[in-house]
C-alpha cells in the first residue's frame, strides 16, 4: 500500500469514478483532497495562502456535514465516501487506495496520543462500524455493519458483528 497525500489528475479521476452516484460524496471528496494537499504541502507558503481552502472545507464538510475526515489523513486515491454522515476518521490514520467508507463508522485510537488503524487497499467498511487501535486492515477485506474491530485482520478477512451480552433483570 502506497501512501498518497499529493492531488494528482489521476488520484482525481479514480475518486470521482468511485464517487459519481452521489453529488455529496464527490464533494466531500474533492473538497477533502483539496484541503489536504494544502496541509500536506511542503511549503509554507502555500500552506499559508491554502488556508482559506481549509477552513472551507472544515466548515462544510465537518460541522454541515458531520463528517470528521482530518485533511491530516493519508488516504490513496479512489477513495470513496457512502452518505458520510457520523463518519470519523483518526488524523493520524492511513487509508489504502480504493476504500470504501459508509455512515456512522470510527476510525480511531483506543486512547488519547495513540496509534490508529492502518487500512489496506480496497477494504470495504461498513455501516456503524468501529475500528479502533493500532491495528492493520488487510487488503480486500470487507468490514460488516456494526462490525467492532480491535484486531489486526489478514488480507481478504470478513469481519463481522458485534455481539450484543445480554443480562437479565427482574421485572417488577
Amino acid at each position: 500500500m502506497k501512501k498518497t497525500s499529493g492531488i494528482t489528475s489521476a488520484v482525481v479521476r479514480r475518486d470521482w469514478s468511485r464517487n459519481r452516484v452521489s453529488a455529496k460524496s464527490l464533494f466531500i471528496v474533492t473538497l477533502y483532497r483539496a484541503s489536504a494537499w494544502v496541509a500536506q504541502h511542503q511549503s509554507r507558503i502555500v500552506r499559508f495562502a491554502g488556508m482559506p481552502v481549509r477552513v472551507t472545507y472544515k466548515v462544510l464538510v465537518e460541522f454541515m456535514l458531520g463528517v470528521e475526515l482530518p485533511d491530516r489523513v493519508q488516504a490513496g486515491p479512489g477513495l470513496a465516501v457512502f452518505h458520510g454522515v457520523g463518519l470519523v476518521v483518526h488524523s493520524s490514520a492511513v487509508l489504502g487506495a480504493d476504500v470504501t467508507l459508509r455512515q456512522n463508522t470510527t476510525i480511531g485510537a483506543k486512547e488519547m496520543g495513540g496509534r490508529a488503524p492502518v487500512i489496506g487497499d480496497s477494504v470495504s467498511i461498513g455501516v456503524n462500524a468501529v475500528i479502533i487501535g493500532d491495528i492493520v486492515i488487510g487488503t480486500g477485506s470487507v468490514i460488516g455493519a456494526g462490525a467492532v474491530v480491535v484486531e489486526s485482520c489478514p488480507p481478504g478477512t470478513v469481519a463481522y458483528a458485534a455481539k450484543a451480552l445480554m443480562k437479565y433483570r427482574k421485572m417488577q
